[in-house]
This record gives C-alpha cells, structure tokens and sequence, in this order.
C-alpha cells in the first residue's frame, strides 16, 4: 500500500524519512525540500532565488522519480523564513507552476534544517 521513493538526483534526507512516498498507488507526498544539491551537505550558494531554484529542482526530480510529473501536483506548502522574501520566492515558483496552479499555502517559520531560507514539500495524485 506504500512505496518509498528515492532519487538520486536529489539530496538524500538529512534525517529518518524518505524523499518521497507513494500510498494507496495514486497519492505521492514528497517530504520538505531544502535548497541542497544531490550529494552535497551544504545549501546552495546565494540568496532566495537560487535556494528556491534548487528547491523545485529536487522536488521535479522525486516527482519524476516516482512516475509522476508536475501536472499531478495537486498542493505545495511552502515555509519561509522570512516573508520579505516572498515576491522573489513566488517568481521563482511561478515559473514551474504558473500554469499548473496547485493549491498553494506559504508561511513563515522561526527556522529551517541548515538555517535555509525556504523549504518545500507537495503532494500529486494520478
């Protein structure tokens, strides 16, 4: 009823979860996302942009890992650090999911994994 997504091309989980999981063979949910690159420890060198960049990156990349592509992504929660950062987060978005439009919450957290700037997770279903 459950399967474990993993994708090289995207950082390996820095705690006891996977990148990804699909349940009932129709929903995949894909854990929080920081601006890391696949087989680096250290978040992506710049500002909100380049970690959002790198971000969607790694979420494209488990999504297709999972047989599923960006059109099946039903709900993004983003979490910021700072919301002075939103309009250059939400350009960033929206040039992946501008036409897609999932449904989207975005909020602001005292802190991320790595003191990153924006973290991602999504859900997809087929």
């Amino acid at each position: 009823m459950k399967k474990v997504i993993f994708s090289s091309d995207a950082p390996a989980p820095i705690g006891p979860f996977s990148q990804g999981v699909v349940a009932q063979g129709a929903l995949l949910y894909v854990s929080g996302n920081i601006g890391m690159k696949p087989g680096e420890t250290e978040l992506v060198t710049g500002g909100i942009r380049e970690q959002t960049k790198q971000v969607l990156s790694n979420m494209k990349a488990i999504v297709s890992e999972a047989g599923y592509s960006l059109s099946d992504v039903v709900k993004v929660n983003v979490y910021l650090t700072d919301m002075k950062d939103f309009a250059s987060m939400n350009e960033e978005y929206a040039k992946i999911f501008s036409e897609l439009e999932p449904a989207r919450t975005t909020v602001q957290v005292a802190g991320l994994p790595k003191n990153a700037m924006v973290e991602m997770e999504l859900t997809a279903v087929k």
